[in-house]
């Protein structure tokens, strides 16, 4: 009787707490590469949501990159069982109606190079420049839709929570097509554990099996958005006409201010304007100031611009700019962008990312965040 209590114990000692695999891995690493600005990175297993990858910076810059269940060709997560020698490690809980999750710490850059690790985990490794280019073309913001997505994902076998030589038998679902690609399964056995990742270019080619330490988690700052102090919301019909602004602005410069006005005070006022011979309202306007001198840039009331805008009162709040530009690599691989402030000035971006499901062909919506706190007004001015 003992024995095959041992041997049970045995059984979900090794169990996996996260096993999950993927057939390419430009996508996941697209994510996380849109918050690669902080080299230690806190990650979340969630029973329900997926994984959640976070960073900060100055505890003023929270980015949190989203990566849901569906992302993955297999997902499987148990809950770990808190060890009473080792309890303090364990961040596994259940909360009222809260899903259980798993938090850890690793090395962000190191993830990303492993996944990188045969040199075809990039966007553009398997892109023609013509079809990059017209990515980020407003007229081509329909069309683009389909753009580097077209790889078949039907199908998968029965996962298990095995050793690595069952992952190996089973590497020829994971791939398909001429376009090489690398899948990648990994598995993280708890705290203490390191993060294993088994790499392949191709079903016949070679593996490579990565373990990356992992370390027991800070906590991170927390910025919740109250979504109903919201006094500016605007969603860029393509993310292209953010990141062509952010990019054409001066590196040297110190903080950056979004100016808005209320559509209706911005149209009376133009219209008071002409007679009058003062300057007229912007309607969005992104104004950057350093030791050289300022830049402004004024949006237009368009719908093929700003798809949606809404400004219940007249805004203006300013932020490092270091802390704006950790947004461009996100930009680069997102397909529109919401900007919102909150009443005290909070700042959230979010970015849509499309991603291949895993299931069923089509397309599934992911998102990368990043919020931002506003400088104090003494030291905006």
């Amino acid at each position: 009787m003992s024995e095959t209590l041992a041997s049970q114990s045995q059984v979900e000692e090794a169990k996996p707490v996260l096993t999950a695999s993927v057939r390419d891995v430009r996508y996941l690493s697209a994510l996380l590469k849109g918050i690669n600005f902080s080299n230690r990175a806190s990650v979340t297993a969630d029973a329900e949501m997926g994984m959640i990858v976070a960073v900060e910076e100055a505890r003023c810059l929270l980015a949190t990159s989203y990566i849901y269940r569906d992302h993955f060709d297999e997902w499987s997560y148990t809950p770990d069982r808190p060890r009473p020698a080792s309890s303090q490690l364990s961040e596994t809980s259940e909360q009222g109606a809260e899903s259980p999750s798993t938090t850890f710490e690793i090395p962000l850059i190191t993830l990303i190079e492993c996944l990188n690790i045969f040199g075809t985990a990039n966007m553009s490794s398997s892109s023609s420049g013509a079809s990059k280019g017209k990515r980020w073309r407003r007229e081509d913001d329909v069309s683009d839709d389909g753009d580097g997505r077209g790889y078949s994902n039907s199908g998968r076998g029965n996962n298990r929570d095995n050793a690595n030589a069952t992952g190996m038998n089973r590497l020829e679902q994971y791939f398909g097509g001429n376009a090489k690609r690398t899948s990648m399964r990994l598995s993280y056995a708890g705290p203490g554990y390191p993060l294993t990742l088994l790499l392949a270019e191709d079903s016949s080619g070679p593996t490579t099996t990565c373990e990356i330490s992992t370390f027991d988690p800070e906590p991170n700052i927390e910025l919740p958005f109250d979504g109903d102090q919201t006094v500016l919301k605007i969603i860029f019909k393509s993310s292209s006409w953010l990141r062509d602004a952010l990019s054409e602005l001066d590196p040297s410069c110190e903080k950056i201010t979004f100016i808005s006005n209320p559509a209706t005070d911005v149209a009376q006022r133009r219209g008071s304007a002409g007679r009058s011979g003062e300057p007229s309202k912007p309607l969005f306007r992104i104004k950057a100031s350093g030791a050289f001198g300022s830049t402004e840039m004024d949006y237009p009331n368009d719908r093929e611009v700003l798809e949606i805008f809404e400004c219940s009162r007249s805004v203006t709040v300013s932020y490092r700019f270091v802390h704006i530009s950790r947004t461009l690599r996100a930009l680069q691989s997102s397909m529109k962008t919401s900007l919102r402030i909150e009443e005290e000035g909070l700042l959230s971006l979010q970015f849509l990312v499309h991603v291949p499901k895993a299931k069923g062909g089509g397309t599934s919506n992911s998102f990368i965040e990043f919020r931002c706190m506003a400088l104090d007004e003494e030291v905006a001015s």
